[in-house]
């Protein structure tokens, strides 16, 4: 049966000595682990060429842009809390308080991403296809770090998985200026995106495996999945953002995102399957053959080109014997 409503956690900070311990940063953590082991096993197995090393320099580059960009990105569409009437300005860069927006993780972690390939002479299309169901797993699991914060729960509810949310946590009701009543559950949104993210993950890799998806298509599936999900969630939540005035009626500007991009990925996801059907074969941008030449096994380097990364359709191969 049922609970008629989900605690929450009476705690998410533990203190050993003068240092904190957050719930929200091991929530964090994790997700990153499990991304980067998904990541792994997927892009050692998916394509040639493609080794932990890879991983761990690209993940090493990408992790520390996408906290930025997530909480640049946050700050820009809340920033009512650090800029408003009686915000804190500082307190922009409390991280641990939570609040990282995705797209801005996604965004910044990119070009780091981007960087890291090409340190490492892989494409990066084959990386994000790689990547794409982890970072569904890692926002699921970033999700415990909201549930220990109670932030970002949803409307109130008398459904039996309703969310209890302390006295200390509760936000202004929209429709009447006050705070909501002790006592009042929530819709735990936290829990329907941690969900929904973990069954779109199974969808991705499924897709992956029954259509061989390649050139960046498990990416832009992963888009279109988690913004189909996120844009109704959204909708529910009640905490401080910013909002949209449109044909008469205010919407969340998260909800205006997760409308372009599902909109975005999918005209990305059928642009790219018509340009570069299949998958790629290599991981890497520039492949290492063995030149087949009397008296020795010299090595040659050969650009993959757009096709599948198949070295006989090569845009340059150059003889360092020769050369």
């Amino acid at each position: 049966m049922l609970p008629m409503s989900i605690p929450s956690p009476s705690q998410g900070v533990w203190h050993l000595g003068a240092f904190p311990l957050r719930a929200y940063a091991f929530a964090i953590l994790a997700g990153i682990v499990l991304a980067a082991w998904v990541a792994t096993k997927r892009f050692t197995k998916r394509t040639a060429g493609g080794t932990f090393d890879d991983v761990l320099e690209i993940t090493f580059w990408a992790v520390p842009f996408g906290i930025i960009g997530g909480r640049i990105y946050h700050v820009i569409t809340t920033p009512e809390p650090y800029f408003g009437v009686g915000g804190d300005p500082i307190r922009a860069l409390y991280i641990w308080e939570g609040g990282l927006g995705i797209w801005g993780a996604v965004a910044l972690g990119g070009l780091g991403a981007w960087i890291g390939c090409r340190r490492q002479n892989i494409r990066l299309p084959v990386f994000a296809d790689a990547l794409a169901p982890g970072l569904l797993v890692a926002q699921a699991v970033g999700r415990l770090g909201n549930w220990f914060n109670q932030e970002l729960y949803g409307a109130p509810t008398t459904l039996p998985w309703g969310l209890q949310i302390d006295p200390a946590h509760l936000v202004i009701d929209p429709a009447t200026g006050a705070r909501f009543a002790e006592g009042t559950l929530f819709h735990p949104t936290f829990l329907y995106e941690l969900l929904w993210n973990l069954v779109m993950a199974a969808v991705l890799v499924w897709l992956d495996r029954r259509f061989r998806l390649g050139h960046g298509r498990v990416f832009w599936a992963y888009v279109v999945l988690y913004t189909l999900g996120r844009g109704w969630i959204e909708a529910l939540r009640i905490d401080t953002a910013e909002h949209l005035h449109l044909f008469g009626v205010e919407v969340r500007l998260n909800v205006i995102t997760s409308l372009v991009m599902f909109i975005g990925g999918v005209v990305a996801f059928v642009v790219v399957g018509r340009l570069h059907p299949g998958r790629e074969e290599d991981a890497r941008r520039v492949v290492p053959v063995v030149a087949a030449e009397a008296g020795g096994n010299d090595p040659v380097t050969a650009e993959a080109g757009e096709g599948d990364g198949d070295v006989s359709g090569t845009e340059r191969v150059t003889d360092t014997k020769h050369s």
